[in-house]
C-alpha cells in the first residue's frame, strides 16, 4: 500500500495467483472520506463499496473489512505468504466478536508472486 496520486488517496497492488498458477498483477485505488481519524476509504471504480482499515500488531499485514450491497467480509492480507500465527489468531478473535465464525484461508502450496516495481 502507498500514496496514491492525488492527496487523500491510497494505492494497493499485489500480485495474485489464480487457480492455474499464473500471476496476475491488480491494483485498487482507494479515496479517503473527509473527517479527521476517518479509516473510511472508497474505492474506485466501485461506488457500493465501503472499506474500513484496522489497525494490527502484525508486521508487514493490514486488516479490512469491506462492506457491499448484500456482502460483508473481513480480510488480513500480509506481505509474507506465511504469516506468523499471532496475526492470525489476532484476526481471528477480533472477528469473532464480531460474530464472523468461519474462516477461510487460501492454500500456501505454491511460491508468492512477485510484485513488479513498476
Amino acid at each position: 500500500m502507498a500514496t496514491g496520486s492525488a492527496p487523500r488517496q491510497l494505492q494497493l497492488r499485489a500480485a495474485i495467483r489464480t487457480k492455474n498458477g499464473i500471476c496476475v498483477p491488480r491494483k485498487w485505488i482507494y479515496h479517503l472520506t473527509e473527517g479527521k481519524g476517518n479509516t473510511d476509504l472508497r474505492t474506485e471504480g466501485r461506488p457500493d463499496m465501503k472499506t474500513d482499515l484496522f489497525s494490527s500488531s502484525c508486521p508487514g499485514g493490514i486488516m479490512l473489512k469491506e462492506t457491499g450491497e448484500g456482502y460483508q467480509r473481513f480480510l488480513l492480507y500480509n506481505r509474507s505468504p506465511h504469516p506468523p500465527e499471532k496475526c492470525v489468531e489476532e484476526f481471528q478473535s477480533l472477528t469473532s466478536c464480531l460474530d464472523f465464525k468461519v474462516f477461510l484461508v487460501t492454500p500456501r502450496n505454491q511460491e508468492a508472486c512477485q510484485l513488479s516495481s513498476k
